[in-house]
């Protein structure tokens, strides 16, 4: 039986994207693995999730990213949401400071299951910045209590979504 030769392996990583409600974490995978933006707000049933390949240094890596299916209360995510999730994204919308304000309680929450993963915070909905109700300073001050590297996207207008992915793989 032939070995596989080792460049053939690839990594596939798990990554979790939480945050409340209305955060943009649907649009933001759909917008990562598709290419396609919706407007259309609908709350995810079930777990679900997509996947895209990349190559990171020369590695192909192929990136499950898991949407919480709009179970965001706390205790509706089941353990096996979590399980094996190797990076996260901790997101909020700018337009919301309830999604701003639950961040530290996600960032803990997925701790809790899985340990200390690679995470990144992602501040959503740059494209509404005229409607923003987080700070700019607020933002910046929470990345660096949490110790977190933030990006700042627009589903949206498709800016720095790539970003937020690569980074993490």
């Amino acid at each position: 039986k032939l070995s596989m030769r080792e460049e053939e392996v690839e990594t596939a990583i798990k990554v979790v994207v939480v945050g409340n409600g209305a955060a943009g974490k649907s649009s933001m995978i759909q917008r990562y693995c598709k290419g396609i933006f919706t407007k259309d707000y609908k709350k995810t049933i079930g777990v679900d999730f997509l996947e895209r390949q990349i190559e990171v240094n020369a590695e192909d890596v192929r990136l499950m990213l898991w949407d919480t299916a709009g179970q965001e209360e706390f205790d509706a995510i089941t353990k096996a949401y979590y399980r094996g999730a190797q990076a996260c994204v901790l997101a909020f919308s700018i337009t919301d400071m309830d999604s701003f304000d639950a961040i530290t309680l996600w960032k803990k929450k997925v701790e809790d299951e899985v340990g200390q993963i690679a995470m990144v915070l992602v501040q959503n909905k740059m494209d509404l910045a005229a409607s923003a109700v987080v700070s700019e300073e607020s933002a910046e001050d929470l990345a660096r209590r949490l110790r977190l590297k933030r990006f700042k996207t627009s589903v949206k207008d498709n800016y720095n979504v790539e970003d937020v992915f690569y980074y993490l793989a």
